[in-house]
């Protein structure tokens, strides 16, 4: 079994920035982490490995810094990694970022054979959509669960239990398949001393356009049918207003400007 755990490399949440000119994060000198549900994504691949054998690709498309994810996720367990890196892939929405992830798997498929199993985290911290996972299954025209909390495999069946706002779904489907998983799916594992020298040796393959022989139309802002045309900062107005005198006069008061703005 092969499984391709796909990761985001994103800015810590307390140090996003976006560029005005371009509407982009700006990702330059700030700290950056693996996308937290990719971890959980991560993890279900090596209980897998650690099961029955599955090999676990990891894949991420990003800058050169991305690699530094990569390598975390192959101190975690993960047997290859594969870096998905080219200028012409920045400003990516979700639909060519998915476009060019399913290239880089089918890529996969040409030089080591069939994938039977993709993971994704549910979403992304910065971006928060829930997209890229479904639209790589649609790209790759596979079946898809989404919001993954656990799964049994008997032969060429996948069975998932799907966590929902109020309760949870179970569904059975053929592989290959997609899974994006939540939070409540694991718990993932620490890397090990031994698996961080093993990652810091690594040979990380950097695959560009032009390798995954990727359709310029479909690549990087210009493939992008979405357009963020601007981003900013909600202003918020407070108006504060003291109440004084005897807790009973208080009451009174504060009732009476609760109904006035229809609160109450």
């Amino acid at each position: 079994m092969r499984i391709v755990v796909c990761i985001k490399q994103v800015p810590d949440t307390t140090e996003v920035r976006i560029d005005p000119e371009t509407n982009t994060l700006i990702r330059h000198g700030i700290p950056v982490i693996i996308n937290p549900f990719d971890e959980n994504a991560i993890e279900a691949g090596l209980q897998m490995k650690d099961k029955n054998g599955a090999e676990v690709w990891v894949i991420s498309m990003g800058p050169p810094q991305a690699e530094e994810a990569l390598r975390e996720a192959l101190s975690m367990g993960c047997d290859k990694a594969v870096l998905i890196s080219d200028r012409k892939f920045a400003g990516a929405d979700t639909w060519a970022t998915a476009y060019t992830l399913s290239r880089a798997i089918k890529k996969i498929e040409e030089e080591a054979g069939a994938v039977d199993l993709v993971f994704c985290g549910k979403q992304a911290f910065d971006g928060d959509t829930a997209q890229v996972g479904p639209s790589i299954a649609d790209q790759l025209d596979w079946i898809q669960a989404t919001y993954a909390k656990s799964f049994e495999i008997n032969n060429d069946t996948i069975t998932v239990t799907r966590l929902l706002e109020d309760g949870h779904e179970i569904v059975e489907m053929k592989m290959p398949a997609v899974l994006t998983f939540v939070k409540q799916s694991n718990e993932p594992r620490y890397p090990s001393l031994r698996g961080k020298m093993a990652a810091k040796k690594a040979d990380i393959p950097v695959w560009d356009a032009a390798y995954l022989n990727a359709e310029p139309g479909k690549i990087g802002l210009d493939g992008s049918p979405t357009k963020v045309v601007r981003i900013f900062t909600p202003e918020h107005e407070y108006d504060t207003r003291m109440l004084g005198g005897e807790v009973p006069d208080m009451v009174r008061e504060l009732i009476s400007c609760l109904r006035k703005e229809k609160l109450f």
